[in-house]
């Protein structure tokens, strides 16, 4: 949905109807960069920011480049300075929403854009932009799919409180801790993402508002999409109107909801990885059989270690059993997730581990029926004897482990 007003395209970009152009190439029309600009009521800073950072690209940027003002529901006169500003600068666009929300207003602007490189800053340029040609090279050239500024990096010079910068630290801590991200600043307001890329992952991002960065930088982790870290300049903006609370608290509500989502296996990361080309050729029967085989053999060694160990401090040869066997099992199961079937990233770890366990009862019926039927033959005999026909038991019981494990535990997983 479009309409010319005073000789600029102002798009609504609510609807999201606008089509999704190709992957950039040669003949790319359109251009090459556009960086967006989410505001709510800035009218006081947006025309300094926007004429500084059209001044920065004419002189820095050696092809085509848009700004593009999101205005998402400004109550004051925001929405008329951008359009003035595009009126005077054939470069500047705007993109008006009706509704509210950081991440909302980028989500829709990228999506209705044509350029090939989609980015995004804060108003109040707290990022020096030195670093904005660093920041999209590594796209342009194919290295990288997504390309971020981070301020937690030693060579970044930044002034900020000691407040937001624990609080910085902190929020990295706990994603590192509870999704495994491997990216070390989520929420500097400065990043960059391929176009085609773009529109692989945002129909996955829910969230409309902060949590926006990090739940697309996690899923891109997740989709094995490659992240480019910039050290950046940072000066913090004494007047920023952010609630730190209300803010923390919805990003903690978003970390649980998108680990929630991934450990149920309810995000199609592997198919997108799929589409992009992120994963590796399947392993054949083979291949798996083999490393299958070599897990097995080391657990079994540990599980044969642990019963000896036990067997010599517990009175039960079935309770030093068991519990070798549980131990061992919950090693074979990371092993094979991991190895033999390739599986990364905690989604899923619990049910697996859980089914793993469950095939403790198939291979403890082998290896007790085996004890018993020793007891009954040969009451006494040794803990040299008994190790043996436990660990004759437990090879007897590989063959149907490794059906379950690729017919249920691990079903449809790549190795």
């Amino acid at each position: 949905m479009a309409s010319a007003t005073k000789g600029v395209m102002v798009r609504d970009a609510v609807t999201g109807d606008a089509p999704w152009p190709g992957e950039w190439a040669e003949a790319h029309v359109g251009p090459v960069l556009d960086v967006v600009i989410p505001v709510y009521s800035e009218q006081a800073t947006l025309e300094a920011c926007v004429r500084r950072l059209h001044a920065h690209l004419a002189h820095t940027f050696p092809y085509p480049f848009r700004i593009t003002v999101a205005d998402n529901a400004s109550t004051d006169g925001t929405l008329a300075v951008a359009c003035r500003l595009a009126d005077e600068m054939p470069q500047v666009d705007v993109v008006h929403l009706t509704l509210k929300g950081r991440g909302r207003a980028l989500k829709q602007a990228w999506l209705a854009s044509d350029a090939a490189v989609l980015a995004y800053m804060d108003v109040d340029l707290s990022t020096d932009l030195d670093a904005l040609w660093p920041l999209v090279a590594p796209l342009m050239s194919g290295h990288s799919d997504v390309s971020i500024g981070t301020r937690l990096d030693r060579a970044s010079r930044v002034v900020r409180g000691p407040r937001r910068e624990f609080i910085s630290r902190a929020y990295n801590l706990i994603l590192r801790g509870a999704l495994g991200a491997r990216f070390t600043d989520a929420q500097c307001g400065f990043k960059a993402i391929r176009a085609d890329v773009a529109r692989a992952l945002l129909p996955m991002v829910e969230d409309g508002a902060w949590f926006f960065d990090t739940e697309l930088l996690v899923l891109a982790e997740r989709c094995r999409l490659r992240i480019h870290e910039v050290p950046v300049d940072w000066y913090d903006d004494p007047d920023s109107r952010v609630d730190v609370a209300a803010t923390a608290r919805d990003d903690l509500t978003g970390v649980w909801r998108v680990r929630r989502a991934l450990a149920r296996g309810r995000l199609p990361v592997d198919d997108v990885a799929r589409r992009m080309g992120r994963l590796p050729p399947e392993s054949g029967v083979g291949a798996q059989v083999l490393t299958f085989a070599a897990v097995g053999i080391v657990c079994a060694v540990l599980q044969l270690a642990l019963f000896a160990v036990l067997r010599g401090r517990v009175d039960s040869a079935q309770v030093a059993n068991v519990a070798a066997l549980v131990l061992a099992t919950v090693a074979n199961t990371w092993a094979n997730r991991r190895y033999t079937f390739g599986i990364r990233g905690p989604g899923g770890t619990v049910r697996q581990q859980t089914q793993g366990l469950g095939i403790v009862a198939v291979t403890w019926a082998f290896t007790a029926a085996s004890l018993w039927s020793l007891g009954a033959l040969a009451p006494e005999a040794g803990t040299v004897l008994q190790t043996a026909v436990v660990g004759l038991a437990t090879a007897a019981a590989t063959a149907a482990k490794f059906v379950v494990m690729r017919r249920w535990v691990f079903a449809g997983a790549r190795g």
